[in-house]
């Protein structure tokens, strides 16, 4: 058996419990880690990133089998599960910590990013403020927002919140699921 070439991505699109719970149940996904990048200051912890001071934004980064799943499936999932025409805003989430970012790690990652935000764009009438850099200052988020939605699943953000994006892309891409 051989080990599978894993690709990384890493993604913002608002509270990374929400984005988190949908990445995790995608094929070809090998894992997903809630974090905050592309932020000033070095290893921010959680009330320092919702203070809105650092730059940070709440983003996943997946480790995935190209074989198994796309980026562009990935992104199409993406550009579902939230809406990428608010600024700095997902829902009752607001601040520049939820923008709406993909932070390529391969120039090919950020060459079919650009092609799928415009195309999103398009199809959002030119309201789409996803931002496209490359990751920077990464660090993973505190141990207990990982798998969040997992472990948590009746508590109320996640019932009335994440259950809702977790259930449209189980009903939107059937073919994805693991």
């Amino acid at each position: 058996m051989t080990t599978p070439q894993l690709e990384r991505i890493t993604l913002g699109g608002g509270c990374f419990w929400c984005t988190e719970a949908v990445f995790e149940r995608i094929r070809g996904v090998h894992a997903v880690q809630s974090g905050y990048s592309n932020g000033h200051l070095a290893n921010p912890n959680y009330e320092q990133v919702c203070s809105g001071q650092t730059g940070h934004v709440e983003v996943i980064r997946v480790d995935f089998d190209p074989a198994e799943v796309s980026l562009r499936e990935l992104l199409e999932v993406f550009f579902t599960i939230h809406d990428p025409t608010t600024l700095n805003r997902q829902g009752a989430d607001v601040g520049t910590q939820y923008r709406s970012g993909i932070y390529w790690h391969t120039e090919a990652q950020r060459e079919l990013a650009a092609q799928v935000i415009a195309e999103a764009n398009e199809a959002h009438g030119g309201r789409v403020v996803t931002e496209l850099l490359p990751e920077q200052n990464y660090y993973p988020a505190e141990a207990y927002h990982q798998h969040y939605y997992e472990r948590n699943p009746e508590q109320g953000y996640c019932a009335f919140v994440v259950a809702g994006k977790v259930d449209k892309f189980l009903s939107s891409f059937k073919r994805l699921v693991r």
